[in-house]
């Protein structure tokens, strides 16, 4: 495992900001880190990032534990914050060469031009930080976490800022260096995680409240799986109720569309198919819908 919270509580003074959560963060996947505001997200990355301390509980990164060998965790590990930290007086180029000193990288010269590319940041180069927009000083904060070559990426909020068509980009990256990495991805943007993340972590007031591939979500929540069908033609709500299985029947947003729900191990599909055949309906659409993020986040964080 690349990350790994054991039973992580971080206290400051009477305020309990994380209250022993554990979860783990593999390579090769997007981990979303879900919760609002005051929910413990930052605290929690901050303690894997080795800039503050737990109060209890273990954390490790690549095997190591934060407390014992925090020089060598933050090897590993590249770190977006919310508030992305910048010399702002320092031209693009020289402030990722800085970077790079710091880290110790070879090729220094060759692994910046690198960062530029991948980052989207070839016409702003030569820049002074303080002369940029907010979506490429964003990408300048992508660009330094991720130019030591880290095996653990840690993002908040990096695409705040970002215009529509940034946002395309920066989430294919995202998703890209999620094949390769450790990725743990902090956002209130319900429908980044669904395009990006691979799996959630939902924290609420200091406490865990989910942790589930993304497709499981909303099952573990409702306890059912919903389907959506439309027709072509019309027909009724009591003659949907009768297909075996059915617990709840509505109106779908679409003409002769509805959404039928069951029990989560219950597959609707083959007994709707056989409805539309049985009362001679054409069948236009019919999937299992995942459900949505945010009537997932809404209801575990209200």
């Amino acid at each position: 495992m690349s990350v790994v919270v054991n039973n992580l509580t971080k206290i400051y003074g009477t305020q309990r900001a994380v209250n022993d959560i554990s979860f783990e963060a593999k390579k090769g996947q997007v981990l979303g880190f879900l919760g609002p505001n005051g929910a413990g997200k930052t605290t929690t990355m901050k303690v894997i990032t080795c800039y503050i301390p737990q109060s209890e509980g273990n954390v490790s990164v690549c095997g190591m534990d934060v407390t014992e060998d925090p020089m060598e965790v933050r090897k590993k590990i590249g770190y977006l914050p919310e508030h992305n930290p910048l010399y702002k007086e320092m031209y693009v180029k020289e402030y990722l060469r800085f970077v790079g000193k710091v880290h110790g990288i070879a090729n220094p010269k060759s692994r910046i031009e690198e960062m530029i590319e991948m980052t989207g940041l070839q016409r702003e180069q030569n820049k002074k930080i303080n002369e940029l927009s907010k979506g490429y000083r964003q990408r300048v904060g992508l660009a330094q976490a991720m130019i030591h070559d880290p095996e653990v990426l840690i993002l908040d909020e990096p695409t705040s800022g970002l215009d529509p068509n940034q946002l395309v980009e920066i989430r294919s990256l995202i998703k890209q260096l999620g094949k390769e990495k450790t990725v743990i991805f902090s956002t209130h943007i319900m429908q980044e995680v669904q395009a990006i993340c691979d799996r959630v972590v939902i924290i609420n007031q200091g406490n865990l409240v989910a942790d589930d591939p993304i497709e499981r979500l909303k099952e573990k929540v409702q306890g059912e799986a919903a389907f959506a069908i439309q027709f072509l033609e019309k027909t009724s709500k009591t003659a949907l109720q009768k297909i075996k299985g059915v617990k709840t029947v509505k109106e779908g947003k679409n003409k002769n569309a509805w959404v039928l729900t069951a029990n989560e191990n219950v597959d609707l599909r083959a007994d709707v198919f056989k409805f539309a055949v049985d009362n001679k309906l054409t069948l236009i659409e019919l999937h299992k819908d995942a459900g949505s993020v945010e009537d997932v986040f809404q209801k575990l964080t209200r």
